[in-house]
């Protein structure tokens, strides 16, 4: 890989002139296509504008925050020492012990570039206090939130979902039918009799339901409703995510040194595969037939002309206008080539609203990385959305000793709302919290930012999906595959082998 800290883009020459694919920026969905790419045996040259790795997929310092998005509102200041902290710009987004993230990364073999910490505990927020998420035949009888009635429901529930899952919903004679099944999960839930406070924990905290389940939507649904059979689903990954690593305490785990590990575990996949990386190196123009029918290579930044089959972007890069000109000079582009052309249209997909906390202070006293829920309308009449936080420590490389730093996020249409929730809930989290030091505020220092999702639609190039307002890796895994069987139908994402031929061309 090429250090862009030590050597200028523009004096980069880079030999040879053609490749099978061109990568811009180093997300994690554009990394796990070059290093796909690679482990087929494509030839794969990867750029990123910028100085680091990751784009918005990235781990980066407090200050480095403000390059990623704009309208990033501080407050306070970051505690000494201040390099020593690391915010995930997507958090916070953790990953199952049992998600087929988890998969890929033991079959391309970067998993051995990356360590993991499983997270001490679930909490959600339930009549103003948080309250532990009974995830578990012996978590649900030790909660002493729950009564005697509340208890006997939901094992009863949970032993109905682990018929339905050792049977592999082939029949109905697990009690669920294929009529419950098209049901609204909140519907069914309702069916066995289960209690408010006990659908919230199910829907919310262990389903992951971004949305009001209890709103009707009409048809305006937008897939905001979630199925039962969706619901089954994602309670059967969190049960298998439960014990399948001997030192993983729950169902969830999170990167050491943060998200930004994961697209350069794979970006060093893909250079063991012959891949050419170089940061700080931007994408300046496409190169189009004099017809403006078909797709040759692109314009780098420095001037060179790179020869590619296919093209790849990262929908968090910014392309440049003159990739799409309405007259042009140059004769690689056609003068009349415009937008409609070139094939490409940019729009915002949603919006996620998010913040990030340093403190002294743990939310929960003894447990020190934590998720927390916040389901719809638990803190506003007209929260629609679940807010999510994760409380991170030292033990993840985030922070110094004695420090935590907490990850905010709901999907908003509204920027204004969206943070408010973000700062009600933030509140809410430190209430009860008893100062460290009297003389210093609880949150040293804030960042609340609006994150735009952005997806470019071409049929000159194709445009990853951007990371969306869930909270793990599945539906960005998912994109990222059909993305990259349609460039390539023949080939697997990833064949069976690839972790060990990377081992056996690293040891060599």
């Amino acid at each position: 890989m090429v250090d862009a800290d030590l050597i200028s883009s523009s004096s980069i020459v880079i030999d040879p002139s053609t490749f099978d694919l061109v990568v811009v920026g180093t997300g994690l969905p554009t990394s796990l296509i070059a290093a796909a790419s690679a482990a087929n045996k494509k030839s794969v040259l990867h750029i990123d504008p910028h100085t680091f790795y990751g784009s918005h997929s990235s781990s980066v310092s407090p200050t480095q925050l403000t390059t990623l998005f704009s309208s990033v509102e501080i407050q306070g200041t970051v505690p000494e020492p201040s390099g020593r902290f690391l915010l995930d710009v997507s958090g916070p987004r953790v990953m199952y012990c049992a998600d087929p993230m988890v998969d890929v990364m033991l079959r391309s073999g970067a998993s051995r570039h990356v360590d993991f910490k499983s997270l001490d505990g679930n909490l959600i927020y339930w009549d103003g206090k948080l309250c532990n998420v009974p995830d578990s035949r012996e978590g649900i009888f030790k909660d002493k939130n729950l009564g005697l009635t509340e208890k006997s429901l939901m094992m009863k529930f949970l032993k109905l979902v682990k018929g339905y899952v050792a049977s592999g919903g082939a029949d109905d004679r697990n009690g669920i039918s294929e009529e419950d099944l098209e049901l609204p999960f909140v519907n069914f839930l309702e069916k066995q009799r289960l209690p408010k406070k006990i659908r919230s924990i199910i829907l919310y905290a262990i389903a992951m339901a971004l949305y009001d389940q209890d709103n009707t939507y009409g048809d305006d649904d937008c897939g905001r409703l979630i199925k039962t059979k969706n619901g089954l689903q994602r309670l059967a990954l969190y049960s298998s995510s439960l014990g399948r690593f001997p030192n993983a305490t729950g169902a969830f785990i999170y990167p050491i040194y943060g998200q930004g590990e994961l697209p350069q575990a794979f970006c060093r996949c893909a250079a063991v595969k012959g891949a050419i990386y170089v940061l700080r190196m931007s994408l300046a123009n496409l190169l189009i037939s004099k017809d403006g029918r078909e797709f040759e290579g692109v314009r780098l930044g420095s001037g060179q002309d790179i020869f590619c089959k296919q093209l790849v972007v990262d929908s968090s890069i910014t392309i440049p206008s003159s990739v799409f000109p309405d007259k042009s000079d140059d004769p690689i582009m056609p003068k009349d080539s415009n937008l409609e052309k070139i094939g490409s249209i940019s729009k915002v997909t949603g919006k996620v609203a998010r913040m990030i906390c340093i403190t002294r202070h743990s939310v929960k006293p003894g447990l020190s990385n934590l998720l927390v829920f916040f389901p719809p309308k638990s803190l506003h009449n007209e929260q629609m959305t679940t807010i999510w936080a994760l409380q991170l420590d030292h033990s993840l490389a985030f922070c110094p000793s004695e420090m935590f730093v907490i990850y905010l996020s709901t999907p908003c249409q509204n920027d204004v709302k969206g943070k408010e929730y973000l700062c009600a809930a933030a509140d809410a989290l430190f209430s009860h919290v008893d100062r460290v030091q009297v003389d210093e505020p609880i949150i040293l220092w804030s960042a609340a930012f609006v994150h735009e999702l952005k997806q470019v639609s071409s049929d000159k190039f194709t445009s990853c999906p951007a990371f969306d307002s869930s909270f793990d890796y599945q539906d960005m895994l998912e994109k990222t595959i059909k993305s990259f069987q349609k460039m390539y139908p023949e080939e697997a994402f990833f064949p069976e082998n690839t972790a060990n031929e990377e081992k056996d061309e690293e040891d060599s």
